[in-house]
């Protein structure tokens, strides 16, 4: 029995069929509206973002941790706080993670109010994960008063690049693992 393909070729680089077409707009789509963190970090750190970051969770959430230079506004507040921006302010939302959808929920009530928004891929998860800066808010024993901690972690090493060769983590030579300190600058 001789070998037969089971299924067509694969289409060249310059076809434009249907299927291409619609795949092509379907990537376009997610582009303009979801973003990553490696993205919104290196944004906030450039000084001018060009968007306002929106941490949707709960108050408890909030407190546990959050994404230094994000702004906390659960979505039950949206309604009445995003119209204060001028008409064109762009936003940009994130919640707990990939297994939640509080972030979808707050860019689809922050579309509907008119104003441009794309939701952080991976949430705060994965902030956090990849060792972005993390702040979290406790209470001064003495005084009862919020103050601001920095909570960032080390990098979870199967989001971290991999280290340059004669990295050292405690005096030890690694290979193959996140550096410490290092960054993904997502360009794949």
């Amino acid at each position: 029995m001789e070998n037969v393909p089971t299924s067509s070729p694969a289409p060249s680089a310059t076809a434009t069929s249907p299927d291409t077409r619609a795949a092509a707009a379907h990537f376009a789509a997610r582009l303009a509206f979801e973003t990553d963190c490696s993205d919104v970090h290196a944004a906030l750190e450039s000084g001018d973002p060009g968007f306002v970051l929106i941490d949707t969770r709960n108050q408890a959430a909030w407190d546990q941790g959050h994404v230094r230079g994000a702004l906390h506004m659960p979505k039950p507040e949206m309604a009445d706080c995003i119209p204060a921006y001028p008409e064109g302010t762009s936003f940009v939302v994130y919640c707990w993670g990939p297994g939640c959808n509080g972030a979808t929920r707050a860019g689809l009530i922050i579309s509907e109010l008119g104003y441009p928004v794309k939701e952080m891929l991976g949430g705060f998860e994965y902030w956090a994960r990849e060792g972005l800066p993390v702040d979290r808010v406790a209470r001064d024993a003495a005084t009862g008063a919020a103050v601001t901690i920095d909570a960032t972690l080390a990098p979870d090493l199967l989001t971290t690049p991999v280290a340059a060769a004669g990295a050292e983590v405690a005096g030890l030579p690694i290979s193959g693992i996140g550096a410490p300190g290092t960054r993904i600058a997502c360009d794949c």
